[in-house]
């Protein structure tokens, strides 16, 4: 799914990644297990659009050959992910209207992830993920109002917010050979920068270009040093299926990281995100090939869970369907999916709310999302010792 705004860009922007893959036999279950989260939900986490969900990703911590990596092995991920927002919502109805008129917000953001994942002891897993971003914001509003009719483009890139993160698969490979669970806790580290500037037309006092901060949704970071929650789990139907799923949610404490648009506007929120993830997987009759059909849910939430939420942000969530392919050799696994939205809700901010209770006017934001995200993964599996086998394929 997809926003434009702010940063939930509703895609959850980021990822959060894709196909585990099943066996023919039992006795095969682990050959046959994809990364279950190979890299996310750009929440912008990833996001779709204006809502600012921050592109974030995560790491299964095994592949096929076993989901769950022996001591000593590692993997090495990549995931992209691009989405283009520009339809508005204000709550679940689209403002069909900006279109028509040609005064939408156009965000269309990059995002990829580099991961690596390494197993430490017997269930338990590390893993490392450092996101680079590129953002291309287009609007009339931001450049003199929509009435002045000139549309211009801020820009944005860079590191994002990396995370690390620890987790344990919860049962025995011989004691639920078709079921497991995994739990992980980490932190999302600052590293991306929340106050990027660009130049603005027709902005100053004068209808001068003034430099100033771009919009939160094209931010490369959020400021705020926050605590990742992240499960993933999977159970075999049959020989071929497979259900799977993964959440994600990010804890951010800090209230804001005191960047504004404007001078006199309100700070840009570090606000918490989520993303839920569910889905199945399907074993083709052509080897090496599976697929996948899911859905998705990524979300900006109104409060926080910690902490104070009276800050600039775009809440919201988009619920997505998610159709996906997988292709295995070897050691290497790639995948490609393509979530396509079929909700989309800008819901009522916290200061929307303030403001509605104190002049007794309505008050609602609105904010844009896209259609479809595109995400391509790629993971490739180190064994100890440097030994070579086809993990995916191999009879256990």
């Amino acid at each position: 799914m997809i926003i434009s705004c702010p940063r939930v860009c509703y895609a959850l922007s980021e990822g959060i990644t894709v196909p585990v893959k099943i066996l023919l036999t039992m006795k095969n279950l682990y050959s046959y297990i994809l990364l279950a989260f190979l890299l996310t939900l750009g929440l912008d986490a990833s996001g779709q659009g204006c809502v600012a969900i921050r592109s974030f990703s995560g790491c299964a911590a095994g592949t096929a050959g076993s989901p769950i990596l022996k001591p000593g092995d590692a993997m090495l991920s990549g995931n992209f992910r691009y989405f283009h927002s520009f339809r508005h919502f204000r709550g679940r109805e689209e403002e069909t209207h900006r279109i028509e008129e040609g005064t939408e917000v156009i965000n269309d953001s990059y995002f990829m992830d580099l991961s690596f994942t390494y197993a430490f002891a017997n269930r338990f897993y590390a893993s490392l993920t450092v996101p680079f971003v590129y953002h291309e914001r287009s609007s009339m509003y931001e450049h003199g109002g929509n009435s002045l009719g000139q549309r211009h483009k801020t820009y944005a890139k860079g590191l994002g917010d990396m995370r690390i993160a620890a987790g344990y698969w919860l049962f025995a490979e011989e004691k639920r050979p078709g079921t497991n669970m995994a739990l992980a806790l980490g932190l999302k580290l600052p590293t991306g920068e929340p106050g990027a500037e660009g130049k603005f037309y027709n902005a100053g006092p004068d209808g001068e270009t003034v430099t100033r901060p771009v919009d939160q949704s094209i931010q490369p970071g959020d400021g705020g040093l926050g605590i990742t929650v992240e499960m993933q789990g999977f159970h075999q139907l049959n020989e071929r299926l497979i259900l799977n799923g993964n959440f994600y949610y990010l804890i951010n404490p800090r209230e804001h990281n005191g960047v504004r648009r404007r001078d006199g506007a309100d700070p840009y929120a570090s606000p918490d995100q989520y993303a839920i993830r569910l889905g199945a997987t399907y074993t083709s009759l052509f080897p090496g090939f599976d697929v996948y059909l899911g859905g998705r849910m990524e979300c900006v939430p109104v409060n926080d869970l910690i902490g104070g939420s009276n800050a600039y942000r775009r809440p919201g969530y988009a619920i997505s369907i998610e159709p996906g392919v997988s292709y295995v050799i070897n050691n290497l696994l790639l995948n490609v999916s393509v979530p396509i939205a079929v909700e989309r809700n800008r819901t009522q901010s916290y200061l929307d709310k303030q403001r509605e209770r104190l002049t007794g006017q309505p008050r609602h934001g609105d904010a844009a999302f896209a259609d479809y995200l595109i995400n391509v993964g790629i993971a490739y599996r180190l064994n100890k010792k440097d030994k070579k086998m086809d993990v995916f394929n191999a009879d256990h």
